[in-house]
């Protein structure tokens, strides 16, 4: 018997040492792609996590000055913790990572601060893993199908990178490829992380994120498609072809498939970067104006929003033939489709919002499911304090003051957020997310949304609420009156904004100067 155990140790041994043997050597296999390697890792870094919270705060009063310091210590480890977690698994755990680390409404500032560094460490497929893909998918090799392909990507995201290449009639392409594993992987990872999100509820009652892996459920089969990628991109194009300043890249159909999308290769430096804009002559309060004009029609006209705005997926560029400053907006796999009761609603929410009505800022978010915690809800909107809100979010810019408050209060009202975000319509926290990516760009560039940019909201507010009672009414003078109203009120909005305009030129002050000096008071 034990000559037996003995041998059978030895085979075990050995058949371990090969394989070890070969995965070391073989380096198109890589550990880290393996189940239990994944699984491990993730259940190890979650029960450390836990641990460092149930036992570092123990021993010190709450709320307490030493109570908010070791906290935030807490927070800064086990966000790094997090981090590397989500470098090491790649795949759906980056895709995760970079919507916590757009949560500014939700997480404290020490995980949104570690997690948005997710946005440019995505991971990169070999180009023997690039090749296979394109060879299974369009049935040719690289050199077949193009005249060069550029070996480094132009960026890597989280489920694909781009690489730059030229087709043989001479046409510059962008040819974004799928990473090979995450398919397979990502329905095993969302399963992972909805078991160990209940496990920490039950440590921690008030961790309610159930309705992060909810979304990941419903929004990463749409992503992973690249052929519904292709028509968002050509129904957006079509639907904002009226502003001038917007450029999508045409879709290469013949060459595309599920993984493999062509596309027109169109260059330009991102939407966060100011050194670009400043070399460029580009003006940096243009694109932050174009920016909000494009998201405000997106949602309040058209209910179809693009809700992956971060700085990698919008570039900027002078158009080469007008010299025009232009917007690229790229990564078409992730909108929001707007049922129109909720889009009507929002509407009537953001119209209640900029012009500080207060008993329909309440109705109109219980609609939106916020219940009692409307309050709150209107300021994870606005990202402004429950005073700005009450006294109009038009009328004075956020300060640094403002911004500290609204963080820390973040972290103090972290468990009726998470109710909230359980309360309000799915539809809601797509949107959210984009309003969070829009503000990162704006605090980036220094234009926070100004009382133009609310106004430019409230144009589209009351188009599409004008549009929605038109067509319920079969009635010719009724329609006539609601454009006639439509007209009024737009006029409204264009006098409020040149007054606006004339404040900030102290145009007036300089009429009175000029009065004073061409009619002198008597002495």
């Amino acid at each position: 018997m034990a000559r037996k155990a003995l041998k059978l140790a030895s085979w075990t041994s050995m058949a371990l040492a090969a394989s070890g043997i070969y995965l070391y050597s073989n380096k198109y296999l890589d550990p880290n792609d393996f189940g239990a390697v994944r699984v491990g890792r993730a259940v190890a870094t979650t029960a450390v996590i836990s641990y460092d919270y149930l036992t570092s705060l123990k021993s010190v009063p709450y709320g307490s000055e030493e109570y908010l310091q070791l906290r935030s210590k807490v927070h800064l480890r086990s966000a790094r913790r997090l981090c590397e977690l989500c470098c090491a698994n790649r795949g759906t755990f980056i895709k995760v990572g970079q919507h916590l680390g757009a949560l500014d409404y939700l997480l404290p500032e020490e995980y949104t601060s570690t997690l948005k560094v997710l946005h440019s460490q995505a991971p990169q497929s070999s180009m023997q893993e690039i090749r296979q893909v394109i060879r299974e998918d369009l049935g040719k090799e690289i050199h077949d199908l193009f005249q060069s392909f550029d070996d480094t990507p132009l960026g890597t995201a989280s489920l694909a990178q781009v690489h730059k290449a030229v087709l043989h009639d001479g046409r510059t392409v962008a040819v974004k490829v799928q990473h090979p594993k995450v398919r397979a992987q990502s329905s095993k990872d969302i399963l992972l992380m909805e078991v160990l999100i209940l496990a920490v509820k039950q440590l921690f009652p008030e961790f309610e994120f159930m309705w992060l892996v909810d979304e990941a459920k419903k929004n990463l089969p749409l992503e992973l498609d690249f052929l519904n990628e292709g028509r968002n991109a050509e129904k957006v194009s079509q639907m904002l072809k009226h502003f001038d300043f917007l450029k999508v890249p045409r879709i290469h159909w013949d060459l595309s498939t599920e993984r493999v999308l062509l596309m027109e290769f169109v260059d330009g430096g991102q939407v966060n970067d100011r050194d670009y804009m400043e070399r460029n002559k580009i003006d940096v309060n243009e694109i932050s104006r174009h920016l909000g004009k494009m998201y405000s029609e997106m949602i309040f006209v058209n209910g179809f929003v693009h809700c992956d705005p971060h700085p990698g997926n919008v570039l900027v560029r002078k158009h080469p033939g007008t010299g025009k400053a232009e917007i690229v907006l790229l990564d078409h796999g992730l909108y929001q489709v707007l049922t129109e009761e909720f889009r009507l609603n929002y509407c009537h929410l953001w119209q209640s919002l900029i012009w500080t009505d207060m008993k329909r800022v309440k109705e109109y978010s219980q609609r939106l499911g916020a219940g009692d915690l409307y309050p709150l809800f209107a300021c994870m909107l606005t990202a402004r304090s429950w005073n700005s809100v009450n006294r109009g979010i038009s009328q004075a810019p956020v300060t640094a003051t403002e911004d500290l408050e609204i963080r820390n209060n973040a972290a103090n009202y972290l468990p009726q957020i998470s109710q909230l975000l359980n309360h309000v319509p799915r539809q809601m926290l797509l949107i959210l997310k984009t309003n969070d990516l829009l503000r990162g760009i704006e605090a980036a560039l220094g234009t926070r949304a100004s009382a133009s940019s609310f106004l430019n909201m409230s144009r589209c507010c009351i188009r599409a609420l004008a549009e929605h009672k038109k067509k319920n009414t079969c009635s010719f003078f009724r329609r006539t009156q609601i454009s006639f109203r439509e007209a009024f009120s737009l006029w409204q909005i264009n006098l409020h904004e040149l007054i606006l305009r004339v404040k900030g030129l102290k145009l007036a002050d300089r009429v009175l100067a000029l009065i004073c000096w061409l009619f002198p008071a008597p002495l």
